[in-house]
């Protein structure tokens, strides 16, 4: 099943996080051509902390598409927190190899466009994961949270945060999940194109997960 977010009206008004940080809390398809999914520019997320980092290139994406029977909309931007594109988890405190119970990354997002009523544009996309499980592991199942961000205009409008299921088969170290379809409905008008609209993906982290990935970079 679909899960959406109606950017039409918003479903709280969020403070964009500091880089998707959780306070410790748990965490609760006819391609045609692409969207680019690039680093987020971090003068578009306010109270965001600025990023100086790589760019992370074009990942793999679906593309925005519509009909054969009418051309494919513009669709908004979308981005990548490049400070919350991976997930790694470590045991305690450790910081050695042999305390690696988990690494993620969002290594894309399948994303679709099409006309929705009165001039909207509807966006389809899927996020997709690697992940690696590590020396400390004990278990073979387990949740990464990411959250699916929207601006206007560079203000944050909507926000909504994702579970992606994840299990590791038998002997098996690596594997990647698609997480669920996630549906957006974005108004358009004169005063408000679609170019005004920028879409962020990226993983829910602790406090101490974002260190860890600053630390590495």
């Amino acid at each position: 099943m679909a899960a959406s977010i109606g950017v039409r009206h918003t479903l709280h008004q969020p403070s964009m996080p500091h880089a998707a940080v959780a306070n410790n809390d748990p965490p609760p398809n006819t391609p045609e051509p692409m969207m680019p999914l690039t680093e987020a520019n971090p003068s578009l997320l306010p109270r965001a902390p600025r990023l100086a980092l790589p760019l992370l290139g074009l990942l793999a994406l679906a593309g925005c598409g519509a009909s054969d029977q009418q051309f494919a909309p513009t669709c908004p931007q979308l981005k990548l927190l490049a400070d919350a594109a991976d997930l790694t988890r470590m045991r305690g405190e450790g910081t050695d190899l042999t305390d690696l119970v988990l690494q993620a990354r969002i290594t894309g997002v399948k994303a679709s466009c099409s006309p929705g009523k009165g001039g909207s544009v509807n966006a389809a996309l899927n996020v997709l994961i690697d992940a690696t499980r590590g020396p400390a592991s004990t278990q073979r199942d387990t949740d990464l949270p990411y959250l699916v961000s929207v601006t206007a205009a560079g203000q944050p409008i909507d926000q909504k945060l994702f579970v992606a299921a994840l299990s590791f088969p038998a002997n098996v170290d690596r594997t990647s999940t698609v997480g669920e379809e996630v549906t957006l409905s974005f108004p358009v008008s004169q005063s408000r194109p679609i170019t005004d609209y920028t879409i962020y993906v990226s993983f829910r982290l602790t406090a101490s997960e974002l260190a860890y990935n600053r630390r590495k970079r």
